[in-house]
C-alpha cells in the first residue's frame, strides 16, 4: 500500500513535469508524425480508387481482430505492476513471441476463408503478406513497455516520427508505381518494421526471451482481461465493416471506410498517445483517489476542448473539405462523413475512461461497457445497412450516445468523481462547439457558390473565431488551464 507521503510525492511537481514532458513528446510528435502520415494518405487517396480501399477494408477486419491479441495487454500489465525484474521482462518477451507466432499462423491459415466470405480471391494473398507484421510486434511491445514504465516518451516519439516518414514514403511510392490496393499492404509493413527496430534499439531491449512463465500468471490474467475487453471493442467497432463488406459493392465499402477514417482522425490518431501517457500517470497515483479524480476530469476537459470543435467542425465543413482534400470522386462521402463526425465526441468520451479504470485495477469495467457495445452496435449496424452507407453512419449516431452514457455511469464512481462534477467540467466547451457548428453551417449556406478552397478557408476561420471568442467569455478557466500546462505553471 502506498503511504500518504509517497502519494504526495507522486502527485507533486516531479510527476507533473513528467506528464507534461510525456504529453509534449508523445502527443506533440505524434501529431507531427500524423501530419506527415495524413499528407501522404490524402495524396494516396487522390491516386487510388474507392475500390482499392474497399479491398483493404476487407483485410483490415482480420488485422484489427488479431491485433487486439498481439500482447499489448501483457505490456500494459507489466507497466502497471509496482515491482518488476529482469526475469519478468524476459518472460514478457517470451509470451509476446509465442502469442504473435500463433497469430501469424492463424492469419495465414484463415486467409482463404476470409476471401471466400467476401468473394474476393485477392484478399487471401493480401492477408498472407500482411502476416509479416506479427514478426515486428514482440520487439515493438517490449520496447514500448520498457519506455512507458519509465515515462520516457521522448525516445518513443523520435522513433514514431522516423517510422511515420518511412511509412509515408512507402505509401507514396507504391501509389505512384501503380500498385493499387497493394500500396495499403506495403505501407503498414514498412511502418511497423521500422518502428519495431527503432523501439528495440532506443529502449535497449537486448534480452533473451524466457519461455518459463512460472510466476507471471498475474500479468497474463491482467492482460487477458484487457484482451477480452479489446475483443468486445473489436466487435463493436468492426462489425460495420464485416456487415458492409458483405452487403455493399466494393466501391461503396470504400466510400464508407474512407469516411470513417476521416471522421475518426481525432479519436484514433490523437487520443491514443494521450491515453498511453494517462495510463502511466494514473497508475502512479492510483492509491490517491482525489489526485486520480481531479487529474481525470482535468485531462478530459482539455481533450474535449479540442475534440468537440474538430468533430463538429468536420460535420459542418464536410463538403468543401472533401472536395479540396480528396477530390471530386469522393464527394458522395459527404453525408456519411457528416453523420459519423457527429458521433465521434461520444466515442472520444468513451475511450478516455479505460486508462483510468484499468490503472486502478478494474479492467472489468471496460470489459462490461465494451460487452454492451458488442451487442448494441452490431444490432444498429444490421438495421442501418438496409439503408446503405448513410444508414450505417446513422447507426453510429443513434447507438453511440447510449453506449457512452452507460460507460460513464459505470466508470465515474470507480474513478472517484461524480456525474455532476464531470458535466460541469464539460458544459462550456459543449455549448461553445454547438454554437460554432451552427454558425458555420449558416455561413456555408450563404457562401455555397464560392470556390471550394475559398469557402473552406472562410468556414474554418469563422468557426475558430466563434469558438475561441465563446470560450474566452464563458470558459476562460479552461483556456488558462491549457496555457498553464503548456507554460509549466
Amino acid at each position: 500500500m502506498t503511504s500518504a507521503v509517497e502519494a504526495d510525492t507522486y502527485a507533486g511537481p516531479t510527476l507533473r513535469q513528467k506528464v507534461r514532458s510525456a504529453v509534449i513528446w508523445r502527443s506533440g510528435t505524434q501529431i507531427l508524425g500524423q501530419v506527415i502520415s495524413w499528407l501522404a494518405t490524402f495524396l494516396v487517396i487522390r491516386i487510388l480508387s474507392p475500390g482499392d480501399y474497399g479491398l483493404y477494408a476487407m483485410t483490415s477486419v482480420v488485422l484489427g481482430l488479431l491485433a487486439l491479441l498481439n500482447g499489448y495487454g501483457l505490456a500494459n500489465a507489466y507497466i502497471q505492476k509496482s515491482e518488476t525484474s529482469a526475469q519478468m521482462l524476459r518472460q514478457l518477451f517470451g509470451m509476446l513471441i509465442v502469442l504473435n507466432g500463433v497469430l501469424a499462423t492463424i492469419q495465414i491459415l484463415t486467409a482463404p476463408l476470409v476471401a471466400a466470405y467476401y468473394e474476393q480471391p485477392v484478399v487471401a494473398d493480401m492477408l498472407r503478406v500482411q502476416a509479416l507484421i506479427y514478426l515486428t510486434n514482440p520487439f515493438l511491445a517490449l520496447g514500448y513497455a520498457i519506455l512507458s514504465r519509465e515515462m520516457d516518451f521522448r525516445r518513443q516519439a523520435q522513433v514514431n516520427i522516423a517510422s511515420a516518414l518511412i511509412g509515408a514514403f512507402a505509401a507514396l511510392g507504391g501509389a505512384l508505381a501503380g500498385m493499387g490496393a497493394w500500396t495499403l499492404v506495403l505501407a503498414p509493413i514498412a511502418l511497423f518494421s521500422s518502428r519495431a527496430i527503432g523501439m528495440a534499439l532506443v529502449a535497449r531491449a537486448f534480452t533473451w526471451p524466457s519461455f518459463n512463465f512460472n510466476g507471471v500468471w498475474d500479468i497474463a490474467r491482467y492482460g487477458g482481461m484487457m484482451t477480452v475487453s479489446s475483443l468486445f471493442w473489436f466487435v463493436q467497432t468492426q462489425a460495420d465493416v464485416v456487415i458492409a463488406g458483405r452487403a455493399f459493392p466494393v466501391h461503396e465499402l470504400g466510400i464508407y471506410t474512407t469516411s470513417l477514417f476521416l471522421a475518426q482522425i481525432f479519436v484514433t490518431k490523437v487520443v491514443p498517445p494521450l491515453n498511453e501517457v494517462a495510463f502511466s500517470a494514473y497508475a502512479r497515483v492510483k492509491d490517491d483517489r482525489d489526485a486520480l479524480a481531479s487529474g481525470f476530469v482535468a485531462s478530459t476537459r482539455l481533450i474535449m476542448l479540442l475534440a468537440l470543435p474538430m468533430c463538429l467542425g468536420l460535420a459542418a465543413t464536410a463538403q468543401p473539405l472533401i472536395h479540396v482534400m480528396l477530390g471530386d470522386k469522393w464527394l458522395e462521402a459527404t453525408p456519411v462523413v457528416r453523420l459519423l463526425a457527429l458521433a465521434m465526441p461520444f466515442m472520444t468520451l468513451h475511450v478516455l475512461l479505460a486508462p483510468a479504470t484499468n490503472a486502478v485495477g478494474k479492467p472489468g469495467l471496460a470489459t462490461r461497457t465494451t460487452a454492451l457495445g458488442a451487442v448494441l452496435m452490431p444490432a444498429a449496424f444490421l438495421v442501418g445497412a438496409q439503408f446503405g452507407s448513410t444508414g450505417i453512419a446513422a447507426a453510429w449516431l443513434i447507438a453511440y450516445p447510449l453506449l457512452a452514457t452507460f460507460a460513464l455511469a459505470w466508470s465515474l464512481p470507480a474513478i472517484g468523481t461524480t456525474t455532476g462534477a464531470f458535466a460541469r467540467a464539460l458544459y462550456a466547451p459543449v455549448l461553445a462547439a454547438l454554437t460554432m457548428a451552427l454558425g458555420v453551417t449558416l455561413l456555408d449556406q450563404a457562401i455555397g457558390t464560392l470556390a471550394p478552397v475559398v469557402r473552406l478557408v472562410a468556414l474554418i476561420a469563422t468557426g475558430a473565431a466563434i469558438y475561441g471568442a465563446l470560450l474566452f467569455v464563458f470558459a476562460r478557466r479552461s483556456l488558462f488551464e491549457l496555457a498553464s500546462f503548456v507554460l509549466r505553471r
